[in-house]
């Protein structure tokens, strides 16, 4: 069973568009980029090749307003 991956995270004052174009370049091309719909810095990714936590695990700190937040989810 594929596992899928949800990673969130809070972008630093004034970083969301570096964070964005950071997490970008790293992502599996399946994967989906979503902003804060309520003018948050929040990002959240959902990869269903379950690749993001790896792939996204070396985020620069500077980026960040926190640690990310991942889960992994089977498909049902």
């Amino acid at each position: 069973m594929a596992v899928t991956t949800m990673w969130e995270v809070v972008a630093a004052e004034g970083q969301v568009e570096h964070l964005l174009d950071w997490v970008r370049q790293r992502l599996a091309p399946s994967a989906q980029l979503y902003r804060s719909a309520d003018g948050q810095a929040r990002v959240v990714v959902i990869d269903p090749t379950g690749q993001a936590r790896v792939a996204l695990a070396d985020c620069p700190e500077s980026l960040l307003q926190r640690p990310p937040h991942a889960w992994d989810f089977d498909r049902l």
